[in-house]
């Protein structure tokens, strides 16, 4: 099965969590946190800073490791490595996302997640406390 290596920018503003909904491919639709795959030649964070700026327009400073997760999606296998971030510049403009919410802790649960970012979701929760 191929490997997928992505990055995902885990963004706080305070106390609230930044969401996308997904707006292409097998899993429309669905949320998720922001972020790509990683180039050739790119760390992860140049990946993750570049991913944010394309997909919402935005400046971030990759501020923590948080975690990494594995997962096994029916086409591929997802290795994702997500970071805490916050936003340096710019306005959070949804470039590919259908939509976007701020989640807190209590709400992180309202959303649909994909798979692979509910494992996240329960990471965050942990810390959250």
């Amino acid at each position: 099965m191929k490997t997928i290596n992505v990055v995902a920018a885990i963004i706080f503003n305070k106390d609230n969590i930044y969401a996308t909904e997904r707006g292409y491919g097998d899993f429309k639709g669905w949320w998720e946190f922001p972020g790509g795959k990683i180039e050739e030649n790119e760390t992860r964070e140049e990946a993750l800073i570049r991913e944010i700026k394309e997909e919402l327009n935005t400046t971030i400073s990759v501020d923590k490791f948080l975690t990494t997760v594995e997962y096994d999606y029916p086409k591929f296998h997802l290795h994702m490595d997500c970071f805490i971030c916050k936003v340096v510049s710019g306005k959070l403009t949804l470039l590919e996302a259908l939509d976007a919410k701020w989640l807190k802790k209590e709400t992180l649960d309202s959303v649909n997640w994909l798979p692979a970012d509910k494992i996240v979701v329960e990471s965050l929760k942990k810390i959250l406390n």
